[in-house]
């Protein structure tokens, strides 16, 4: 009798991650994003001004894929780059007017995601469910070598309107 990887619980959060992606990258055409750029637009609202290298940190990416994103949503006019004062051979992002603009609609999507993500899961059962996935990127983080880079207060998430 062979191994039935479909009923793990990784490959159910592997195809709930899919799903996520494709209905999300929806939600996020409509205001003129691709998925995962809203995740450089909304840690720029949280701290604004960041270098290459921390929003890097903070997106949990490489250098080189926080370059492309950013290159992409400057030439759409939503970010900018300006050589920091201290350091010329640093550049920081900062959002533009559009860009924080564009923040309020990132969040109306994400809250829409949300809401049909969620839709018939109890109160209890989403906060169990936030805690058991944050356990589990916790373990991925930890076998894989990576430093949390996520603050304890994501796991405080508010729920959406």
């Amino acid at each position: 009798m062979s191994f039935n990887y479909r009923k793990t619980a990784t490959y159910r959060l592997a195809q709930a991650a899919k799903a996520q992606r494709v209905r999300s990258g929806g939600h996020l055409s409509r205001i003129g994003l691709h998925p995962g750029q809203e995740f450089v637009l909304k840690a720029l609202s949280d701290s604004d001004g960041q270098t290459m290298s921390e929003l890097a940190n903070v997106l949990g990416v490489q250098p080189p894929t926080v370059t492309k994103m950013v290159s992409r949503l400057a030439g759409h006019g939503l970010v900018e780059r300006q050589s920091s004062e201290s350091d010329g051979r640093l550049s920081r992002v900062f959002l533009t007017e559009e860009g924080r603009d564009r923040i309020s609609d990132v969040d109306k999507a994400w809250k829409r995601l949300e809401k049909e993500a969620l839709s018939g899961v109890d109160d209890k059962d989403r906060k169990r469910l936030r805690k058991l996935l944050r356990t589990i990127e916790k373990n991925l983080a930890a076998a894989g070598g990576f430093v949390d880079s996520l603050d304890e207060e994501a796991d405080e998430v508010e729920e959406p309107a």
